[in-house]
């Protein structure tokens, strides 16, 4: 994998979605398509996503081989009414948004072919070495953006 190019995916995948989020208006942030998330629910989603998905990283870089990275059922996180998905104000998700994709880019950028083996376990899917993490947080900011883009049209 070439590591500039793993890079600039990452962050147009960031930008995707920061841009979706941004662009939201207040009218639209509660429609939903039949049963899936509306895109309030899915900017405060990505921003807890995306908090657990830079501790992530850096434990995978920094704590020794097989440390355990920690799952979330974030469908609970999702209906705990505490959280806010439903109802709580969105700047400050997407605030956390970008920041930690931010941050995350810069310790990317950092990385070295070599560092996309360093794996933990994952306390619900096993093995999970960099280059999934790469993967899978360079891919979740579409799945959810084409999600919002469907919630603000109330389709499914």
């Amino acid at each position: 994998m070439d590591m500039k190019e793993a890079a600039a995916a990452y962050e147009a995948a960031s930008q995707y979605f920061l841009n979706l989020a941004r662009a939201v208006t207040p009218e639209l942030l509660d429609v939903h398509a039949e049963n899936e998330w509306s895109a309030r629910q899915c900017i405060h989603h990505m921003a807890d996503s995306e908090a657990q998905s830079y501790a992530r990283l850096r434990r995978l870089i920094a704590e020794p081989e097989g440390s355990i990275i920690q799952g979330y059922d974030e469908g609970a996180w999702a209906n705990e009414a505490k959280l806010g998905y439903v109802d709580a104000p969105v700047a400050n998700a997407i605030a956390v948004y970008a920041a930690v994709r931010a941050s995350s880019l810069d310790l990317v950028k950092r990385l070295e072919e070599s560092d996309l083996e360093k794996f933990g376990e994952h306390s619900e899917s096993g093995k999970f070495t960099v280059a999934r993490w790469l993967e899978a947080y360079t891919k979740h900011p579409y799945d959810h953006g084409d999600q919002m883009v469907r919630a603000t049209k109330g389709q499914a």
